[in-house]
């Protein structure tokens, strides 16, 4: 009796072992499938991934038509979306190229991890309808976000104040700074708010609330010397900046002579960032080695993440020393 159990159950262990080895063959040949189809399509040129289907809860539109040329595409293994799992900050590199003047190496970024845009879209649904999924569209009519459509002729710090670490104390002088720098309208140059469309506006409240990194690029632009990554565009959620160099960390073990220059100049940049002509004062408040990259040919270190960072008014606080203690004042006050 006993042996008759036995050989049933050898057979049955025969049999989960084959059907086991026959699901993995099965699981193998899919993902091989995937792989395949990850590396011949251009993930780039869709709008779902892109996240354009979602607009105005996006970033901007400004580069969409690069990359739906498919004038950008992913380098290597970053087309794996597998890979996306160990991806958590979601940024991307890239190679983006004109016809005729070859391709470069950029970056991408989406501003956020995979649930931290969820938790965007949940708020935005609840503040609309109370529910945490709705149509994102509509829904961001009916948000703060839109209350500044119409005739509304300027972006205030009433307004915005505390919305994310760039407005913390903010001036006036800096929103009308960001509202004229804002590389995703096609009426750029003007600090007045009204001269945007009402999706511009909508999509420069939301990056300023959900991730100001780049709004700081493009008030504080690197051709005008600021020791930031270059801000190029945006498609949706996917925005594209210039690739700078290997990350600060990577010079832990390089030569001490290398590694003195690479402290000097984290000096200069911190002497930069709160003295200048510009009279405004740059804190970054999220300080690591991943946070900055240095140039292969120059040696010039470039910051390349700048979701935190304070902006204060130097000129606001020296006017405000001598007219009254305004609300203003006493918030930069207590930065310093």
């Amino acid at each position: 009796m006993l042996r008759l159990v036995s050989l049933k159950f050898g057979r049955l262990y025969r049999y989960v072992k084959l059907l086991f080895a026959a699901s993995l063959l099965v699981v193998m040949l899919l993902n091989t499938h995937s792989l395949l189809a990850s590396f011949q399509r251009n993930e780039l040129t869709e709008r779902r991934f892109l996240s354009l289907n979602k607009c105005p809860a996006c970033f901007g539109t400004s580069w969409c038509r690069k990359f739906m040329n498919g004038q950008l595409s992913f380098e290597g293994w970053g087309r794996l979306r597998l890979l996306d799992f160990f991806n958590v900050k979601n940024v991307h590199f890239a190679q983006y190229g004109e016809p005729r003047e070859g391709s470069r190496r950029v970056v991408l970024k989406r501003l956020g991890s995979n649930q931290e845009l969820a938790e965007l879209d949940q708020k935005i649904c609840k503040r609309a309808t109370g529910r945490p999924r709705c149509d994102l569209i509509q829904a961001m009519y009916k948000t703060d976000f839109a209350r500044l459509n119409g005739d509304v002729r300027l972006l205030t710090p009433d307004v915005v104040e505390g919305w994310s670490d760039l407005v913390h104390c903010p001036s006036q002088r800096l929103l009308d700074r960001l509202v004229r720098r804002y590389a995703e309208t096609k009426d750029s140059g003007s600090f007045l708010l009204k001269n945007l469309k009402d999706t511009e506006r909508m999509q420069l409240l939301l990056t300023l609330a959900f991730n100001p990194e780049p709004l700081v690029l493009q008030c504080f632009p690197s051709d005008e010397g600021w020791p930031f990554a270059k801000y190029l565009g945006a498609c949706g959620r996917m925005v594209a900046v210039n690739y700078v160099g290997e990350e600060l960390w990577s010079f832990y073990n390089a030569p001490w002579e290398k590694r003195v220059d690479l402290a000097w100049q984290l000096m200069e940049i911190a002497e930069q960032l709160t003295n200048n002509d510009f009279e405004f004062a740059l804190y970054l408040l999220d300080v690591s080695f991943d946070n900055f990259a240095v140039g292969p040919r120059d040696g010039k270190v470039i910051i390349v993440d700048a979701e935190n960072v304070l902006v204060a008014d130097k000129k606001l606080i020296k006017q405000s020393k001598f007219v009254s203690f305004s609300p203003s004042y006493v918030c930069l006050y207590n930065v310093y």
